[in-house]
């Protein structure tokens, strides 16, 4: 075991070829497997009656920013981990990771407290209806149990940030089978219903967290000794999480917001029809975020380690050459979406309403080119995310995403009377243009960095 630990770290300081390629496909796999339980989750509770999906439906977008409060607790641990131990700092990088775990603990039970008090309230203004009591009764388990979904978030960054990315994968590996085995059991067998596939989603997560508890508290088997003689409070740490995390969760409602702009835009100009188009082809063209997720991942960590390093030309190549991979994949992935479009959309649309194969096919068409400018975005992000600037990785996503994105599909859409391909088409040009912005921003940075260190 202390061979892998060493074998780990050198992995994060060495070649960072290497690097991101290994660091990146348990990331990939973790993100597909996500994916699936997702897709069970729905399939099991659409046997329990339209109100009962409903009531998921509206629980979703509030689980997702609870997912995404550990995800960027996770970020800004990962990212400051890393530079400690790309500096040889390995006190700081055990305290940071407790000071990580301190905050999973507050965020966790003030979050559980105002999920109890105000989740019927917000039912109500999400316009819940007749689906409340069953949205209650699957919302009130899931919050109550928020430590269990943050802390198995924040547990698998802070493997992922020593390096230690297999076994990152096995905890989401196990959270995906395990709820996918209970679901039916709770719901259908022991006729617990809606409230049965909560339980099921929180069991998974109990059980992936007791491993990480074995694993870094009990074996103690990780390169980080996550023990209270090693925690010293210091607000800076505190601080440098927050500063990833805070935006790396804004992020999360960006995109958020995104969405219910482009749907209301899409209704004004079109109708609810295309919104069900964008929704389908959207959820198609975010396959293609998976790969790229692993590369940011991946880049995450090697960017922290090498700025922390101070080899700011380790930090530039990285940086590129996570590029280069992005770029192939997408070219890939754009190819794919066009010429195949029409088999793509009928298999979707299989699961929805066969009408809407043609709108979907029409969309990937269009909206394929769209993939270059998540990578060229999401990577720019996931720079400064790994070199501790996660203000500037928001103020990069808002620009792309809520500013450009949005006034171009208005003034494509509304303006000029294009209709719901004026929206498309809006969504593509501002992307790539917020991208190209992304990529601008992160040479001159990159490029800022290697002539202060070399003049110095």
């Amino acid at each position: 075991m202390e061979e892998n630990k060493k074998n780990n770290i050198e992995l994060i300081m060495g070649d960072h070829k290497t690097a991101i390629r290994k660091l990146a496909w348990p990331m990939m796999v973790s993100m597909f497997l996500i994916m699936a339980y997702n897709l069970a989750d729905s399939i099991w509770v659409a046997g329990l009656g339209a109100d009962a999906l409903a009531a998921i439906g509206f629980i979703t977008p509030l689980f997702m920013i609870l997912i995404g409060l550990g995800n960027g607790i996770g970020a800004g641990a990962n990212s400051m981990i890393a530079r400690f131990i790309g500096a040889g700092n390995i006190d700081s990088a055990n305290n940071t990771a407790l000071h990580s775990l301190l905050l999973t603990v507050i965020i966790s039970v003030l979050g559980s407290v105002v999920m109890y008090f105000v989740l019927p309230s917000l039912l109500v203004v999400m316009g819940a209806g007749e689906s409340t009591p069953m949205a209650l009764e699957y919302g009130g388990v899931v919050f109550s149990f928020m430590i269990i979904f943050i802390y198995s978030n924040v547990g698998t960054a802070i493997l992922r940030s020593e390096g230690d990315v297999t076994r990152a994968m096995y905890v989401m590996a196990i959270t995906a089978v395990v709820n996918i085995v209970l679901d039916p059991v709770f719901i259908y067998i022991m006729g617990m219903g809606v409230q049965g596939a909560a339980w099921a989603t929180v069991l998974s997560g109990v059980i992936s967290c007791l491993v990480l508890l074995y694993w870094m508290h009990y074996k103690k088997d990780t390169y980080l000794k996550l023990e209270l003689v090693n925690f010293k409070y210091t607000a800076s740490i505190i601080t440098g999480i927050l500063n990833v995390a805070i935006p790396s969760t804004a992020e999360n409602l960006i995109f958020s917001a995104l969405g219910i702009i482009e749907n209301y835009l899409l209704v004004v100009v079109s109708g609810t029809l295309a919104v069900a188009t964008y929704t389908a082809g959207m959820r198609l063209i975010q396959l293609a975020m998976i790969p790229l997720i692993g590369f940011g991942t991946a880049l995450l960590t090697v960017a922290g380690a090498s700025y922390g390093a101070r080899d700011y030309k380790k930090l530039q190549d990285s940086y590129m050459y996570t590029l280069k991979l992005g770029l192939i994949v997408s070219t890939v992935m754009v190819v794919l979406f066009y010429v195949f479009a029409p088999q793509i959309s009928v298999v979707f649309a299989y699961s929805s309403t066969s009408e809407l194969a043609p709108s979907i096919t029409s969309l990937l068409r269009v909206m394929a080119i769209f993939i270059y400018g998540i990578c060229l975005g999401m990577l720019s992000a996931m720079l400064f995310q790994g070199v501790g600037k996660g203000f500037t990785s928001l103020t990069l996503t808002f620009l792309r995403a809520l500013l450009l994105e949005v006034v171009f599909s208005y003034l494509f859409g509304v303006v000029l009377g294009w209709g719901e391909y004026g929206i498309y088409y809006g969504v593509v040009v501002g992307g790539l243009i917020g991208a190209f912005v992304s990529f601008t921003w992160a040479n001159l940075y990159l490029k800022r960095l290697r002539r202060n260190f070399e003049g110095s």
